[in-house]
């Protein structure tokens, strides 16, 4: 009876591990693990201080269902809400989240001292006119102009009432200026809207 034969060099089918082809779109269970992973990353934004919510360079229908979390007491109640976070969070990019996350949770000591730093100064700059003068001359090259301008619409937002948008809009300018290794804000997400400006006084 003759052995059986190979062909030199071939190896069996069932040896060669199956190669994917990196244009093929990811696997159900990878697009589920990264699912996942971003509805794991909501809720652990959405249990951060209100205030620190409301820093979120996010939609806002994002920051309201984060908001939202701290009102549910319900176990199923938070189960099905972290599913809706989950899916507001595929429409966003999550890396600048996951660093907001570690500055806000104190991770990075340098980075918590940094976000302190822009804090203060917006707040003094909200109270205090001659704090912009300061600014300028730690920072010559402040846009005193686009200071001076979000200054009075945050204040004037403040005085109405309304959702803090220019407040968060001031916060990116300082962090523009003062950290400029960080990405500058997205003008589309905080737009100008021409009603503001008759909210400002002359």
């Amino acid at each position: 009876m003759k052995s059986p034969t190979f062909s030199r060099g071939a190896a069996p089918a069932a040896d060669q591990p199956a190669s994917r082809d990196p244009a093929e779109p990811p696997s159900k269970s990878q697009r589920k693990r990264d699912m996942l992973e971003l509805q794991q990353l909501g809720e652990s934004l959405a249990q951060l201080p209100r205030a620190r919510i409301d820093l979120l360079d996010v939609p806002e229908a994002l920051r309201d269902a984060l908001r939202e979390w701290a009102r549910l007491r319900s176990f199923e109640g938070r189960r099905r809400h972290a599913q809706y976070i989950g899916k507001l969070m595929r429409k966003v990019d999550p890396e600048p989240l996951r660093q907001a996350l570690l500055e806000a949770t104190g991770e990075s000591r340098a980075a918590v001292a940094r976000l302190h730093q822009l804090e203060d100064w917006r707040e003094r700059l909200l109270a205090d006119d001659s704090a912009l003068a300061e600014l300028v001359r730690e920072h010559p090259g402040a846009p005193v102009q686009e200071l001076r301008q979000c200054l009075r619409a945050a204040r004037a937002e403040r005085a109405a009432g309304k959702p803090p948008r220019q407040f968060r809009l001031l916060y990116q300018h300082l962090k523009t200026l003062l950290l400029p290794e960080a990405p500058a804000a997205d003008p589309a997400q905080h737009p100008t809207d021409d009603h503001d400006d008759a909210l400002l006084p002359d």
